[in-house]
């Protein structure tokens, strides 16, 4: 079996991680945009790689890379500016990015919200207000109404674990808030905009929509491949507590329509009927394993190659996370960020020649064509990511792109990964 010709080879990014123009046309601050000193380096959102006035240029790069889609997000705060008050600049922008996508033959892939939270809406109390889910369910059918003509895939939200662990029980991820008690209201009210924005994406949209979401579905490689020990793997990656946390407290009750026991008690039945909402593909994110954080004892992390930021280079993450999450869930899966970060340089020839990423390409797409030719429905591949960009806190010194952006004259410039990828697209689809 090979990869089906309809398979989305692409790439992925987050308007907050590349877009800059913070407060240009009509665009009110997000969390991110007044995140001060929490940001290393002193970095900020203000002018990121600049992609607002460069899209053209940055679509131009992808088509010379032979992508087939490009997964980007929408960031609501240039759409609603404030509470009520739909911004048709921020519109325009997009439209304007599906038009030049579209004529140059890569599929655009809507991810509507990928952590740019207003602060108008933070000032209302964020995820921990019930009242989100209306505010997010009025920017979404904007965005529907103005894209649904031209775009087909949809994603409603990035890593809801993420930003809402990160956010309101660690506090290390914007708005930076210790709010342990509020922490399954967050969740709860995460999963119930889900849910409604499938049903309104489903009513509103022009073009048959394909929608689903982007999960940080770290799971467990198993110990020993026996039945028992891949059984074993399965538990962990969904029934232990960073399984939960991590996968099945926000996956069982949208592809299953139950709720995981912490959330048991928080979720009445009809809560569940609406998060439900049927879905037709499920998003992963695969960087590492959770081995380390599970059971370390059996895990050899020290043996392993890792990222600039320290996270582990373990390939086989990826068909195992594929694998866990289909059998669990049965739906076909998107892998819809997978990269690393290296401290990527320029040569003296003007070349960036990272090889380790080269090698996590390789290593990876190989581990994921293992699950696609068992049978598996994995209807793409979005590399994380089309360009360096804002690692949140971290700032800009993890490089991801398989372009390199020079963030004091904004020169782009494919790394030898990205030509490598363009290589393997078209090995692919042929």
């Amino acid at each position: 079996m090979s990869f089906p010709k309809e398979f989305l080879w692409g790439a992925a990014s987050a308007a907050t991680q590349i877009e800059g123009a913070w407060n240009e046309d009509g665009k009110c601050p997000s969390i991110w945009d007044v995140a001060g000193n929490h940001i290393k380096n002193g970095d900020n959102t203000f002018v990121a790689c600049d992609h607002y006035h460069r899209y053209k240029e940055d679509v131009a790069l992808m088509k010379e890379l032979g992508l087939k889609s490009y997964r980007f997000s929408i960031n609501w705060c240039r759409i609603v500016p404030e509470q009520g008050k739909i911004n048709e600049k921020g519109l325009m922008f997009y439209s304007n990015l599906v038009d030049e996508l579209i004529s140059s033959g890569i599929e655009p892939m809507i991810t509507l919200y990928h952590w740019d939270l207003p602060l108008w809406m933070h000032k209302l109390g964020g995820w921990k207000n019930s009242a989100i889910i209306d505010e997010f369910l009025f920017y979404v059918e904007a965005v529907v109404e103005s894209l649904s003509d031209r775009v087909k895939y949809w994603m409603t939200i990035n890593e809801p674990q993420v930003f809402i662990t990160s956010a309101y029980v660690i506090g290390n991820f914007a708005p930076f808030k210790y709010a342990i008690f509020s922490y399954k209201n967050c969740i709860r009210n995460c999963l119930l905009a889900h849910g409604k924005a499938v049903k309104l994406i489903r009513q509103k949209a022009r073009t048959k929509p394909v929608i689903g979401l982007a999960m940080a579905s770290t799971t467990y490689i198993p110990d020993s491949f026996d039945e028992a020990g891949i059984k074993e793997a399965a538990k962990y990656s969904f029934e232990s507590t960073v399984g939960e946390g991590s996968n099945s407290v926000y996956m069982d009750p949208i592809a299953l329509g139950k709720a995981s026991p912490s959330m048991a008690k928080k979720l009445s039945a009809e809560d569940l009927k609406i998060i439900s909402e049927p879905i037709d593909f499920i998003g992963i994110n695969v960087y590492q394993p959770s081995n380390p954080l599970i059971n370390k004892e059996k895990y050899n992390a020290d043996s392993l190659p890792k990222s600039s930021l320290g996270w582990v280079i373990d390939s086989r993450c990826l068909y195992w996370t594929i694998r866990h999450y289909y059998e669990r869930y049965h739906l076909p899966i998107m892998v819809t960020e997978n990269g690393m970060a290296g401290h990527d340089s320029v040569s003296a020839d003007g070349t960036v020649d990272d090889m380790i990423r080269v090698k996590f390409l390789d290593d990876f797409i190989s581990e994921m064509e293992k699950a696609v030719d068992e049978g598996i429905p994995v209807i793409g591949y979005q590399h994380w990511s089309l360009m360096d960009n804002l690692e949140w806190c971290k700032g800009y010194e993890p490089r991801f792109g398989i372009i390199r952006i020079d963030y004091d004259t904004q020169k782009r410039t494919i790394k030898k990964s990205g030509w490598h990828y363009r290589d393997i697209i078209r090995e692919k689809a042929e």
